[in-house]
This record gives C-alpha cells, sequence and structure tokens, in this order.
C-alpha cells in the first residue's frame, strides 16, 4: 500500500482543482474558473459562497509553489482587500471552507 506521501505526489493539479469545485458546490456556492485577458497570473478560480464571502485560489500541484507573476498578481488582490488562497491539496480547500463555514455561523 502507498503511503500518503506517494498518494499526494501522484495528485495533480486538475484533481484538487476538481476538489475546490464539488466542495464549493456542496456548500451551495459557485466556483469560476478566473481568466482576465491582458492579466497573466491571475489566480485560478473566484469563488462565491453563501452570505456573499468571495475569494480566490490559486491551485498548484503538491508541492509546487508560486511563479513571480502570479505573486505579483495575489499581492495585487490582496492590497485590494479580497481574499487569496493558495492550495495545493485536498486539506488545504478544506481548510480553507472552513474558515468560511465558521464565519457563517458567527
Amino acid at each position: 500500500m502507498k503511503s500518503r506521501a506517494e498518494r499526494k505526489i501522484k495528485m495533480r493539479e486538475k484533481d484538487i482543482e476538481n476538489y475546490l469545485k464539488e466542495s464549493v458546490k456542496k456548500i451551495g456556492g459557485r466556483s469560476y474558473k478566473f481568466t482576465s485577458p491582458g492579466n497573466a497570473g491571475v489566480p485560478d478560480r473566484i469563488c462565491i459562497i453563501p452570505g456573499g464571502f468571495i475569494f480566490f485560489v490559486e491551485l498548484k500541484s503538491p508541492g509546487k509553489i508560486t511563479r513571480p507573476l502570479q505573486d505579483r498578481q495575489i499581492a495585487k488582490l490582496r492590497n485590494l482587500g479580497c481574499r487569496v488562497y493558495v492550495a495545493d491539496s485536498n486539506e488545504q480547500i478544506d481548510r480553507i471552507l472552513e474558515d468560511y463555514d465558521a464565519l457563517q455561523t458567527s
């Protein structure tokens, strides 16, 4: 049987993206592919969940890091007060959504 670390390495960015889409859908939200012509490096997804919470997610394969252009785009959005997350695992997606679940119940 493969260890958890070995299974994590085999996971692709697309797998994590699909997990994000399904997880957001389960809580009644929407997860849109985010593209902005002329603005390369924007996060992969914009998520809108019940309660009017909106955030961006840059998805990566396990262990991969953002490129400098992505870092600049993320910084621009954060400077505007937006929440932007970088996730390279399903567990990170779960933690992001747990944060919003806590906000909804408070």
